[in-house]
């Protein structure tokens, strides 16, 4: 995608926030499956929908832990405002802000997947079994 387009947009789709979850995740070292970043995606997007601000308060626990990982990776922001009420008191409203740039971003990334695991260890299949018997 085009910069300058990329600017301009004040959305993200489902599929690509699933892909910038997984993505984020990944550079992470964390890994996710396709259908729990797709489940994840689909959760914030319910919360935002056309938007880009939602008001922290309305949030429950679970959903405020997911959104602190979802900061972690940048997808989302946080802001704070205060104003004053007619009787003198402060109050301030946290609000969460989706980071359209960053989540475009992660989501066009081409990472690779590293191997299995163990594969990592097939250098011990070539040690001869008489190396691994104890003395």
């Amino acid at each position: 995608m085009e910069m300058v387009k990329l600017r301009n947009r004040t959305y993200v789709k489902i599929d690509e926030l699933s892909r910038a979850i997984s993505n984020g995740l990944s550079l992470q070292n964390r890994k996710m499956g396709i259908e729990e970043s797709e489940s994840s995606a689909e959760h914030i997007i319910n919360f935002f929908g056309y938007s880009t601000r939602v008001i922290d308060n309305m949030l429950e626990p679970e959903d405020r832990d997911v959104f602190y990982t979802m900061e972690d990776l940048g997808i989302l922001e946080t802001e704070r405002e205060e104003t004053t009420l007619f009787d003198g008191r402060e109050w301030r409203i946290h609000y969460w802000i989706l980071n359209v740039l960053r989540v475009l971003e992660l989501s066009d990334m081409n990472i690779n997947t590293p191997e299995d695991h163990d594969s990592q260890f097939d250098i011990y299949s070539e040690i001869p079994d008489e190396y691994w018997k104890s003395n």
